[in-house]
């Protein structure tokens, strides 16, 4: 890895890890998208990569300050978590099973979609 490598590295866990403190977003909406565009990863290297960080306590700091702030609900976190599991495995298998172009397509249709519900939403 060269250094310039490593300060997108650097600044995409910045960013993502901002982000995700401040709205609970990361991994799908900012790394991986930033993996393709700035290192030159495939969709599924860069969602290898997103999911291969999500496995050290990425959201342990911020967890404890919505806990001090008392914005934190335990078993709506465990019960998601133990689901995310199950999710995250059929996800990937599912996915592994497609076409490059295709997933880049599902992707950004998935974004899509969430971004015209946030913007229009009540």
């Amino acid at each position: 890895m060269d250094a310039n490598t490593l300060i997108v590295l650097l600044a995409i866990g910045l960013v993502a890890g901002f982000l995700s403190g401040m709205v609970g977003i990361g991994g799908g909406i900012v790394i991986v998208p930033a993996l393709m565009f700035f290192i030159g990863l495939t969709q599924h290297a860069a969602q290898g990569v997103s999911i291969g960080m999500l496995l050290l306590p990425v959201g342990f700091m911020a967890a404890i300050n919505y806990y001090q702030a008392d914005k934190f609900n335990m078993m709506y976190s465990i019960t998601i978590g133990l689901t995310f599991i199950l999710g995250a495995y059929i996800g990937s298998k599912v996915s592994l099973g497609i076409d490059e172009t295709m997933m880049k397509r599902i992707f950004g249709v998935v974004i899509l979609i969430i971004s015209i519900r946030l913007i229009f939403s009540k």
